[in-house]
């Protein structure tokens, strides 16, 4: 193998490991904005609770 071959298989070996980090990162990224829309939707639910068990009493 020659040194060519050497730097041209580190360079694809770096090249895959970017693509995987940077796959990794965004769908970790898309998990948590979803999280916090479904937090977001419950939100208010759960700050209109007490105003109608105030009201209910």
């Amino acid at each position: 193998m020659g040194i060519k071959d050497q730097f041209q298989d580190k360079a694809d070996e770096l090249r895959n490991r970017a693509q995987t980090g940077a796959k990794g990162a965004k769908d970790g990224a898309t998990e948590r904005t979803a999280k916090l829309q479904e937090k977001s939707k419950r939100r208010p639910q759960q700050q209109a609770d007490p105003v109608r068990s105030e009201f209910d009493a």
